[in-house]
């Protein structure tokens, strides 16, 4: 079975996470299908809208913790690559196109990065919330630079520092979501959302989402300059193997500040 399930209807596509037994965790070969159906999603002129969700009951997990593990666990193996560059956009808002973030689940770490990276974001009753990185001795990566973005900074505060776990009335009220619904609800309210794009001059909503985007990007050269070297400190740290190892053994993190 492929990692994403890409599926053309009439003006919209529908991209489904496809790895239910790992909460749709971004390992595998998820991120290189997802790149590959976006960009057919880009040039083909009849899809006017993409619509994000994930199979089972999870929208993303985020990083694949236990694949992390096992990188760590090798030969000076480390949870990250300090040495490659950050990212300031992923796949979604790098399209001309919108995108809607159908949330049917957890969104977790690099899953709630995801939704944030589409351009409209609504959420199903089941779903909740949480950049849990610094319970793991790791950094938010997206989520660092984006989220105070999208939401006000005493919120992006809250959600960014305590790892809290971020129900979907949570996430309505700080601005992460638009909507909350029942699951059943959840994938046909998105196909609204992206008829009533699609009802729209295809030059005027792209060109609304360049601008948008411009200035949700504005300084970002800036903030992931002081990211470089906070995330060569930080993921260079014992803790940034603790944490994944931790989770790994179903344990509690044994915390060194080093």
């Amino acid at each position: 079975m492929p990692d994403v399930i890409y599926e053309k209807r009439d003006f919209y596509a529908l991209f489904t996470l496809n790895r239910p037994e790992r909460l749709n965790a971004l390992g595998g070969t998820l991120m290189a299908e997802m790149a590959e159906a976006v960009a057919d999603f880009n040039e083909d002129v009849n899809m006017r809208a993409g619509i994000v969700t994930g199979a089972g009951r999870a929208f993303c997990a985020g990083a694949d913790l236990k694949e992390m593990a096992e990188r760590v666990s090798g030969p000076g193996g480390r949870a990250f690559d300090t040495s490659a560059p950050q990212m300031d956009g992923m796949v979604y808002s790098r399209s001309p196109k919108p995108f809607i973030a159908a949330i049917n689940g957890l969104a977790i770490g690099g899953g709630m990065e995801t939704s944030l990276d589409c351009d409209i974001r609504i959420c199903s009753t089941d779903a909740y919330f949480g950049l849990f990185e610094v319970k793991r001795g790791i950094l938010a990566g997206y989520g660092i630079y984006h989220l105070p973005r999208v939401i006000s900074a005493a919120a992006s505060n809250y959600v960014l520092l305590t790892g809290d776990r971020i129900s979907p009335e949570q996430a309505l009220q700080f601005g992460i979501v638009t909507e909350v619904l029942e699951p059943d609800a959840l994938i046909p309210r998105a196909v609204e959302i992206a008829e009533l794009i699609a009802t729209n001059a295809p030059l005027s909503i792209q060109g609304t989402k360049q601008v948008a985007q411009t200035w949700r990007k504005a300084k970002m050269t800036d903030s992931l300059q002081v990211g470089a070297l906070v995330n060569e400190k930080v993921l260079s740290s014992e803790d940034s193997k603790e944490g994944p190892v931790a989770f790994a053994e179903k344990r509690e993190p044994r915390w060194q500040g080093r």
